[in-house]
């Protein structure tokens, strides 16, 4: 997966539909937003993740203490964020993998610039998704599948262990199944996944963007071939915060 390529496709048509979209309109998948917070908020994560690496910061409090202001006109805002974008690029391009950096990663040895560069693709992609569905009176442009399947992978190893654990498991086991590219997940209960066909309390099957935007709460689960206890997926999808 070309990283860069995709956080750059991602990115421009995000700003793209930005551009000539009202900053006022609604974001549907985040009911107290409008679409210059969108904006405001990618250009954020953008700065944040460039700062992170460049201060080859040891917690976020060293990012946040240069936070800038938001830029008050639109058209300015606007152009921020593509120089976020930019700038984004420029760092991680110039940063090996293993340099060291703060992530929220559990695991130490996500605590690098390759960590921010896989999860840059997916946030990039996911919120040009949002702004789309905002601003857009078309279906938004699914998402690469290579890229929405890697990001399935990384959203089942890093983010679903804040939801699913032991002491707080799925009511069911779960397989997960990309009908479009390679790509299958088996969910057990208490959250230990692994990467292999099985028989589970429900299967969902999707295209490896609409199974992302699912576990997103982009699209509801409803919309994928869902076999067995529905129940289930919909509480998997409800443990994750994804804003």
């Amino acid at each position: 997966m070309d990283a860069h390529r995709l956080i750059r496709q991602e990115g421009d048509l995000f700003y793209t539909t930005a551009a000539d979209a009202d900053p006022g309109l609604g974001v549907p998948c985040c009911p107290d937003w409008d679409v210059a917070d969108l904006v405001w908020h990618l250009g954020e994560v953008h700065w944040f993740w460039a700062s992170d690496i460049d201060l080859r910061a040891a917690s976020p409090d060293q990012v946040r203490d240069g936070k800038p202001n938001r830029p008050a006109k639109y058209p300015d805002l606007v152009e921020w964020g593509r120089s976020q974008l930019d700038r984004l690029l420029q760092v991680l391009e110039a940063t090996p993998d293993d340099s060291p950096a703060w992530t929220w990663s559990m695991d130490e040895s996500g605590h690098n610039a390759g960590f921010i560069r896989r999860h840059q693709v997916q946030e990039t992609a996911v919120h040009r998704w949002d702004i789309q569905a905002a601003a857009s009176d078309r279906e938004p442009d699914p998402i690469d599948p290579e890229a929405a399947a890697d990001a399935i992978d990384e959203f089942l190893s890093v983010s679903l262990p804040f939801g699913v654990t032991h002491s707080k498991p799925l009511s069911g086991s779960v397989h997960v199944h990309c009908t479009d590219v390679a790509g299958e997940w088996f969910i057990e209960p208490e959250g230990n996944v692994d990467r292999a066909h099985a028989r589970g309390d429900v299967a969902v099957r999707g295209t490896a963007s609409d199974l992302l935007l699912a576990l997103y709460d982009r699209i509801p689960i409803e919309s994928l071939d869902v076999i067995g206890n529905e129940s289930v997926a919909r509480l998997l999808v409800e443990r994750v915060d994804t804003e």
